[in-house]
């Protein structure tokens, strides 16, 4: 990744009253990895400020975030510093400050059908699916009992409006991608995603016949972690990868959108070694059989 990087980590951010202290976490995630950039250069703020060709309070007003740096800062100041390999990942890192979140709360003033058809667009242009679910059935492989006792219970605990009924439908829309052919989907599951009650027992049968069914579909590709499994990686969020390249992941009140290549690319790396603690095959289905025979 070069020198002087640190890894970009940002909290859950409420954009109504932005900055937030999580906007603030994040530009200065930012600042720092900047200063450290122009320290392994070797080069004093005063020196790059006249490298740059700036007023010599500017390095340090960016790094102490009094100033928050433009697309065209970082690239001069990367060049000044001879790093201009880490650009693209700045760059990235700097446009998602304000962007990565979307408050569930704020999005769902147009109602929950507007947030799932929302997605539609991205699902459509995506061709390789990446989805680690830690404790529920994916979306796209939810039967519409199961969709609907799930989002009935999100709904219920944040007190959105309207347009429940539609927001399902729209959540069964998104599945013909699945259906299409044209796409893969590589899924990781924990095994307690199978076993966590949604619903009536009769729905949570049902939703585990019709992972079973999904599971054989060439486009699908579905690996099951036991809960007994020697682990190296835990506690990970669920997270969707989209081609690559972008990164979906969710807290109690926000989506997180990750653009920024240097974290899509940790996020890879997890799902890579998720992979290899999973069961596929036979032994997904074994692990799948348990709950049912249970439910």
């Amino acid at each position: 990744m070069g020198k002087g990087y640190r890894s970009f980590r940002v909290q859950a951010l409420k954009v109504v009253h932005s900055p937030t202290p999580a906007v603030r976490e994040a530009r200065h995630a930012i600042a720092v990895r900047l200063r450290d950039i122009r320290r392994d250069a070797n080069l004093s703020g005063t020196a790059l400020a006249q490298a740059a060709n700036w007023d010599r309070t500017k390095v340090y007003k960016i790094e102490a975030t009094t100033t928050a740096p433009s697309e065209l800062d970082i690239r001069i100041w990367c060049a000044a510093c001879d790093a201009e390999e880490q650009i693209p990942d700045l760059i990235a890192m700097t446009r998602a400050v304000e962007t990565m979140y979307v408050e569930w709360r704020r999005a769902a003033r147009s109602g929950l059908k507007a947030v799932q058809r929302g997605a539609i667009p991205l699902y459509e242009k995506t061709t390789t699916f990446q989805i680690y679910e830690p404790g529920v059935i994916p979306g796209l492989f939810q039967t519409k009992d199961y969709a609907t006792a799930r989002m009935g219970r999100f709904n219920e605990f944040h007190g959105f409006p309207g347009d429940f009924a539609d927001a399902v439908e729209a959540r069964m829309e998104k599945q013909r991608v699945v259906r299409s052919g044209k796409r893969t989907f590589a899924v990781i599951l924990e095994e307690s995603a199978l076993w966590f009650r949604v619903g009536s027992r009769e729905m949570m049968r049902e939703q585990l016949d019709h992972l079973r069914h999904v599971a054989t579909w060439p486009q699908v590709s579905l690996g099951i972690i036991p809960r007994d499994q020697d682990r190296r990686i835990w506690s990970v969020p669920n997270f969707w990868i989209f081609d690559g390249r972008r990164v979906i992941t969710e807290t109690p009140t926000a989506e997180l959108n990750i653009t920024a290549p240097g974290e899509v690319e940790i996020y890879r790396r997890i799902f890579a070694e998720l992979s290899t603690m999973t069961l596929v095959g036979a032994g997904a289905e074994r692990l799948i059989s348990e709950p049912y025979a249970q439910f």
